[in-house]
């Protein structure tokens, strides 16, 4: 296990092996609540776009289930007939330019994983640059008429209209503090100031306000060597297999695996990891499971019984008549 999954394990579970660290959490936590009050009061500026702006983030580490409410936002909007865009930073990406638009055949090295899965899900203009507001420009000159930014919660120096924070139900808030100390990229309070919590997975962990529940629902496998789309049952290739993850809480892949019958050797590792051949080195040769998000980093690494689990993100209708009005006041 690394550094980084034992720092998040102890961090969720309330381990006191982070105590020491309790006094710079205290820190985090001012800093971050200066930084918004600079924001807010208009001291740091903050730029308006000229079309609706939709933030989804979160207030932890580790992953929550963003990307996959970010596909559903997008294909949603598009049906109610906006022209929707995708904002992002572009982690774990280096590009030698910004704006990067990013395409269903950008290089990931360049792009990030996410920017290029939502990318290849969606069928949406698709923008990675640290500057949001400079890449939401290129969104709205491309003929966007809404953007959805990815990941942006805490970039406020881009105004938004619309803010949607992501949580794992089962993890919740983990210790409450913030980094380093645990989990929180700001202060819990900041629930009650967003528009709608959106509780991914059954909720195991109180919260400070009610949420809106989101379930990630098994799709199909595709086959990574041709792309090709097979049912969930009955099971397209052989058990046991070897399974890896590469995202921010790979037991809940894991866990999806099991509940679909699948069994064998799973693998978790870093959040973005770079894969190489050494990914793929297990003690028995069998055939791979991965998530989307690891499918666009290895197309050329992964060997010929690789298969990918497709997912959606599922929300109760209530949700969406709420977006629609909430919308439909704003525009």
């Amino acid at each position: 296990m690394s550094l980084e999954q034992r720092w998040l394990k102890a961090a969720y579970s309330g381990s006191r092996w982070l105590a020491p660290l309790y006094p710079l959490g205290i820190l985090y936590r001012y800093l971050m609540a200066r930084r918004s009050r600079h924001y807010y009061s208009g001291k740091k500026s903050v730029v308006r776009a000229t079309v609706p702006v939709i933030v989804v983030g979160n207030i932890t580490l580790g992953g929550t289930g963003k990307s996959p409410l970010v596909a559903w936002l997008v294909n949603w909007l598009v049906r109610w007939g906006w022209s929707p865009g995708i904002i992002t930073r572009g982690y774990g990406g280096k590009a030698s330019h910004y704006p990067l638009q990013v395409t269903a055949l950008t290089d990931p090295a360049q792009s990030g994983d996410e920017p290029l899965m939502l990318a290849q899900q969606t069928g949406c203009p698709v923008v990675a640059d640290p500057n949001r507001s400079r890449g939401v420009q290129v969104l709205v000159d491309q003929g966007c008429d809404i953007v959805v930014s990815d990941d942006g919660l805490q970039h406020l120096a881009l105004g938004r209209d619309i803010e949607l924070v992501v949580v794992d139900g089962v993890r919740g808030l983990g210790n409450g503090r913030c980094l380093p100390a645990g989990p929180l990229r700001e202060s819990s309070s900041r629930l009650t100031q967003v528009d709608a919590v959106i509780i991914n997975g059954e909720q195991n962990c109180p919260l400070p306000i009610e949420g809106i529940s989101m379930q990630l629902a098994p799709l199909s496998w595709r086959r990574m060597q041709d792309g090709q789309h097979m049912p969930l049952t009955p099971l397209p290739f052989a058990l046991p297999v070897n399974a890896v993850a590469g995202i921010g809480h790979p037991e809940r892949f894991f866990n999806t695996l099991r509940s679909l019958g699948v069994e064998g050797e799973m693998r978790p590792l870093a959040d973005h990891q770079r894969f190489d051949d050494q990914t793929f080195r297990f003690s028995h040769q069998r055939p791979v499971v991965m998530t989307a998000k690891d499918a666009v980093k290895c197309q050329s690494l992964a060997p010929p019984d690789s298969w990918v689990l497709e997912v959606e993100a599922v929300l109760p209708p209530e949700f969406e008549h709420w977006l629609a009005a909430k919308l439909s006041a704003i525009s």
